[in-house]
């Protein structure tokens, strides 16, 4: 094994206070990455990370880790990667599976977890500096989509994501795991005033598209061909609300057949994003 920054430290006792960012992870009275606990009691609001190759997104992200939890077999897969300087005193706490349960609540497969603490935020104006193709959302309320839409959106050539009103939190753990850890990567920002904040992405060469299954918008392939893009998306059932709608600057739709008048807004943000990734350069 090669020499690791980290400092690995053996936890044999699951009640141990040093793993208690790791503890009760499905809990919704203390699980440790919600900002907000029931009753209004302030959260930890941590980040937390899932499995090898998550826990490897989380380390060549911005939201540095700061304290592992897994068995030794995933310490030994994760080596490589805990030898960079950054990682320098982190603990990485040892357990057994055994342990690790009892400590998180639940048997946890993937073996490893990892935890950071929220980094300032992002604004609008920073993430679509240099993007050529955004993802907008609105109303997206589902860990689960939003995991898979940041999961299209990095392998599908999507720069960055804004969050309008109504979103569910990128960084639950759900939502990072879904997303095998592009939340980490793919940068975001959300919407301080819902929807008068797409002027910012107007005012920078943008063009805004709604995705709707209106019958009288224009077929999709016809919306993409813009210098900069912004695909706005919005919840499952209601879609768009009209004042989203009436603030971008084209509707589009994606053809569909057999009598079907929506698909999942994951699914139709990757036909989004791959539409527009084809146009720019062909997919390998």
């Amino acid at each position: 094994m090669p020499n690791l920054a980290v400092d690995v430290i053996d936890i044999i006792d699951p009640a141990d206070d040093r793993v208690d960012d790791f503890r009760d992870l499905n809990s919704v009275d203390r699980r440790p990455d919600l900002p907000a606990l029931p009753g209004g009691r302030p959260g930890k609001g941590l980040v937390i990370a899932e499995g090898v190759l998550v826990a490897q997104r989380m380390i060549a992200s911005r939201f540095a880790p700061h304290a592992f939890l897994g068995v030794d077999k995933r310490l030994g897969e994760l080596a490589d990667d805990l030898t960079h300087p950054a990682l320098a005193g982190v603990p990485f706490y040892r357990a057994t599976a055994e342990v690790m349960a009892d400590v998180v609540g639940f048997h946890l497969n993937r073996g490893v977890l990892a935890v950071a603490r929220r980094p300032s935020t992002l604004d609008i104006a920073s993430v679509i500096e240099d993007a050529r193709t955004v993802a907008v959302l609105e109303g997206v309320n589902d860990h689960e989509n939003i995991g898979s839409i940041f999961r299209n959106a990095a392998g599908l050539g999507v720069d960055a994501v804004v969050f309008g009103a109504g979103c569910a939190d990128p960084l639950y753990r759900r939502c990072v795991r879904v997303s095998m850890g592009h939340a980490l990567l793919v940068p975001f920002a959300s919407a301080e005033a819902w929807p008068a904040d797409l002027e910012t992405l107007r005012s920078n060469g943008f063009r805004i598209v709604s995705l709707t299954p209106d019958p009288g918008s224009v077929a999709l392939a016809d919306a993409v061909d813009a210098e900069r893009v912004a695909f706005m998306v919005g919840a499952e059932g209601p879609g768009l609300t009209e004042t989203a709608m009436r603030a971008g600057d084209v509707r589009a739709r994606i053809p569909m057949s057999r009598g079907t008048d929506s698909l999942n807004v994951a699914t139709a943000a990757a036909i989004a994003f791959y539409e527009r990734a084809r146009r720019e350069a062909p997919i390998s």
